[in-house]
């Protein structure tokens, strides 16, 4: 049973050579497909194109001097931050399980760390879940002119939503993960259990929003920019963690 995989990484959604899609050479044929190393490496890379930060006091004055259009695009931003995000961290964690499960393969301890895998794996599905919700941006947009706003407040709604499943998932493969590296001898930090958040009180928000003539709701947008941006924060120190664990496991091989 050593050598077989208790799950079965899927190739990224990113697609073409980025986080596992198939690359093609020359006359058509298949190229030889990233290397779990290459795919943990290439997330990390990536972080700065899907990891939108936000600040608020600059978007506030842009959506000021526009007389609101400028709200679209936060809203544009603030769905396809979560979207990728959680595409990129998808990759990444994929990618750091095959190579600690090629690694623990190699150093004979696969059998002993098959629990902490299968683990991964149900958490995993729920970050993969995510996926197929519906959060195409320029949709959100639509809906958000269209309603003249209240499409707006219902994805405040549920970027916190998601995020907070995305969070206590991916929280809990980290820490599964910083496990098995340390028993494969490249320690990695070990995530931050305070960062995880509970869920905003929806119905007193929106309550709050129409009692203040549309006021509270600068409150909650600012809520969720200045969230997201901490989480984000969160991740990437465990993220330069893991790739100079990554680095020095496939630099001893």
């Amino acid at each position: 049973m050593t050598g077989e995989p208790p799950y079965n990484p899927p190739g990224s959604g990113w697609g073409g050579t980025g986080y596992g899609g198939a690359a093609y050479g020359q006359a058509g044929w298949p190229a030889p497909g990233p290397t779990a190393a290459d795919r943990v490496r290439v997330a990390w890379q990536r972080r700065y194109e899907s990891d939108y930060v936000f600040h608020f006091w600059s978007a506030l004055g842009w959506t000021v001097l526009t007389c609101g259009i400028y709200s679209y695009y936060v809203l544009y931003q603030l769905v396809r931050r979560s979207r990728e995000h959680n595409m990129r961290r998808i990759a990444l964690l994929d990618g750091a399980a095959a190579f600690a499960w090629e690694q623990a393969t190699r150093q004979g301890t696969a059998d002993e760390l098959r629990p902490a895998f299968e683990r991964i794996s149900t958490n995993m599905a729920t970050l993969r879940s995510q996926t197929t919700d519906f959060r195409d941006p320029s949709a959100w947009v639509v809906l958000g002119i269209v309603s003249s706003g209240i499409a707006s407040v219902v994805a405040y709604c549920l970027l916190d939503g998601d995020l907070v499943t995305h969070d206590h998932a991916e929280g809990a493969v980290e820490a599964e993960l910083s496990a098995i590296y340390a028993r494969l001898g490249a320690a990695t930090v070990a995530p931050d259990p305070t960062r995880l958040k509970g869920r905003h009180n929806y119905a007193g928000r929106v309550i709050a929003t129409v009692a203040t003539l549309g006021i509270y709701g600068l409150f909650w947008l600012y809520d969720v920019m200045h969230q997201g941006n901490e989480h984000f924060r969160h991740n990437w120190v465990w993220e330069d963690s893991l790739a100079e664990s990554v680095q020095a496991l496939a630099g001893g091989r």
